[in-house]
């Protein structure tokens, strides 16, 4: 049994810290340290994390030695219509690799908007590699997130193992936390392709590319190419809608119109 709750002091705090290093393989300088969650959770940001009370002594709770995920976001303000409306920056997500393709990041990704609507906050963003085709079906597909947003090589150079030492590009997703949209696709209807519009592919081989020295300039050259027709779709105002997969493990982004939510 998986259970899904707020951490709570510092072992669990420091079991997030460990489990950034097992997931992504930084080395000291890009590791978020203790005291970085422990002043999120202060101010209003959130550290989620998911617990397999099988390994644990409490099964009712789960412990640090039992955490096999966390989510971790931070606050933020934005200026909405000349008025700042508070949203979360949702910075980390992370599933021990046993544990993936059970839907662990989608209950943790859950959990965040339970926390946040019950305090009023309507949208979450965050960041990921337009490269990573599971990322982007999890958060268009199962979250219904929708992107219009485009940074080039966001956090420079990364010592992550993930990011294969191509630049770190990112899509930036918004969740709109109580629109249709959303309350549709995480109830299981998954945003359809639109009829029209453009679609930018990434090869299900790009995993294989980018831990290969001898490929990765492969993987470079999509993300070269993606990144130039992102930038140009995005400037006129398109943003991502709906994204597919084949049999053969590719991955579509549907691009084409897409207006925010507004007050009913």
């Amino acid at each position: 049994m998986i259970v899904y709750r707020a951490c709570k002091g510092l072992e669990e705090l420091q079991a997030c810290v460990d489990m950034e290093i097992e997931v992504w393989g930084y080395c000291e300088g890009d590791v978020i340290p203790r005291r970085a969650f422990l002043v999120s959770q202060k101010i209003g940001g959130q550290v989620i994390g998911a617990f397999d009370t099988s390994l644990s002594g409490a099964p009712e709770r789960g412990d640090a030695g039992s955490m096999v995920g966390f989510a971790y976001s931070l606050p933020g303000v934005k200026m909405t219509e000349g008025k700042p409306e508070a949203y979360l920056h949702s910075h980390m997500l992370a599933v021990r690799e046993s544990y993936r393709n059970q839907s662990l990041g989608r209950q943790l990704k859950l959990a965040q908007r339970v926390d946040a609507l019950a305090r009023g906050i309507r949208l979450m963003e965050w960041t990921f590699d337009p490269l990573e085709i599971k990322n982007a079906y999890l958060n268009v597909s199962k979250l219904g997130a929708v992107m219009g947003r485009y940074e080039e090589n966001f956090y420079g150079s990364s010592t992550s193992k993930l990011q294969g030492g191509l630049p770190t590009d990112r899509l930036v997703a918004e969740w709109w936390l109580d629109s249709p949209r959303v309350v549709a696709a995480i109830a299981g209807q998954v945003p359809e392709p639109p009829v029209s519009g453009e679609k930018l592919t990434v090869p299900g081989q790009v995993y294989a590319w980018k831990a290969s020295d001898a490929e990765r300039e492969k993987a470079r050259a999509v993300q070269a190419e993606n990144r130039e027709r992102f930038q140009r779709l995005f400037a006129e105002g398109l943003a991502v809608v709906a994204f597919t997969r084949d049999g053969e493990g590719n991955g579509t982004y549907h691009v084409s119109e897409w207006g925010e939510p507004t007050e009913d």
